[in-house]
């Protein structure tokens, strides 16, 4: 799965002669070259540097210097339709356990006042790759596992690749104007902000992505930051690219209320009737029915909301549920992730109930407001 770091060293994978040198959260003082899998290093004592060949059995090195890093040796390659082979990347925050020295995330969105980073990139010709800088997002603190969004800021792209999704309009961030696309690629939503040409280096108001991804009704302020993450995914070539600096700062002191959540629009891309089917005294069953409104076929869907409190989901058909707290996240399953335009797809749970019963009444279906049915 994408950008996954993993305890390797127990499972043989350091074998004689496969690697030059590698760290599990060392400290990177003179230039270190990391060939392991999901090898990493410190550096400055306050960020990670990681390989990360997530999707390759093909060897990758990077060289990491006291401000960044360079790809030294890149052998994989995949299908440009497809995911790349790697997120070889610097970052500051937590992922997979593995925290950056003294970090302050996660920490909660309400609670941001600041977030700010600086990036140089070096690029090379006749790869095909994008240059990425991932927010990633949560309902939880979480430091472990997948996050449930993923803010994507793609710099630069070279070849036959795009964002995930599709298209969905514009808009302008740190005087710069974004192509916004949104989807899903199976474990997270994704919105990303694609640069209209290669941008070299950059200082990021990271709080603007996280403003208008929370705007566009993907996240709300109670979410966490987890991690800010800076490198690159290749799919073909790519020794010579390089971030050769990088910096980020989340401050705190924000207010901790929310502020109220604007109402879906009524020409939402989509619509949502949510029927309580049955009901006894601490239980119900609830049906669930989603209509695509927009003019393309939605491939993959994850509609979320909020449960009322005293509601608990125990089991559910035709979607994977899950919830946490109050955030419910119900996942298409492998016969009806097609929705086409004008089409519906279904699902239903049953869930126990503690008080007095209340539908939810906000609903977002891949990250996009719907209006209710």
């Amino acid at each position: 799965m994408k950008r996954s770091l993993r305890a390797v060293a127990a499972a043989g994978l350091l074998a004689a002669g496969s690697i030059a040198a590698v760290t599990f959260g060392g400290t990177a003082s003179a230039d270190t070259q990391i060939c392991e899998q999901y090898g990493s290093t410190t550096i400055q004592n306050r960020y990670v540097v990681q390989n990360n060949r997530w999707g390759t059995t093909a060897r990758q090195c990077i060289n990491v210097t006291g401000t960044g890093f360079e790809i030294t040796t890149q052998q994989g390659s995949s299908p440009t339709n497809g995911a790349p082979v790697s997120y070889p990347s610097v970052y500051f925050g937590c992922h997979y356990t593995n925290c950056s020295p003294g970090t302050n995330l996660p920490i909660q969105v309400s609670r941001i006042s600041k977030a700010t980073s600086s990036i140089t990139y070096k690029y090379v010709s006749g790869a095909t790759y994008n240059a990425s800088y991932d927010i990633w997002l949560d309902p939880s603190p979480k430091r472990d596992g997948v996050n449930q969004m993923e803010i994507m800021i793609w710099l630069n792209r070279q070849g036959p690749i795009q964002p995930i999704g599709s298209p969905v309009g514009n808009a302008t961030i740190d005087g710069r104007r974004w192509e916004v696309w949104r989807g899903s690629n199976g474990s997270n939503n994704v919105i990303s902000y694609l640069a209209p040409s290669a941008i070299s280096s950059a200082n990021l108001n990271l709080l603007a992505f996280i403003t208008d991804t929370r705007n566009r009704g993907a996240i709300t302020n109670s979410w966490y930051l987890t991690s800010v993450q800076a490198g690159f995914e290749p799919w073909r070539g790519g020794a010579g690219l390089g971030v050769t600096s990088f910096s980020a700062s989340v401050n705190g002191g924000g207010s901790t209320t929310p502020p109220p959540s604007s109402p879906p629009p009524s020409n939402a891309a989509c619509t949502v009737k949510y029927t309580r089917a049955s009901a006894w005294n601490n239980g119900f069953t609830a049906d669930v029915t989603i209509t695509n409104r927009g003019s393309r076929t939605i491939n993959g869907w994850n509609l979320t909301y909020n449960l009322p409190t005293g509601q608990q989901v125990t089991n559910a058909w035709n979607a994977t549920v899950t919830q946490n707290g109050s955030a419910v996240s119900a996942r298409n399953v492998s016969f009806n992730g097609s929705i086409a335009p004008g089409g519906t797809a279904s699902f239903g749970y049953e869930a126990k109930l503690s008080g007095t019963y209340s539908s939810p009444t906000r609903f977002s279906l891949n990250g996009v407001a719907c209006s209710r049915a």
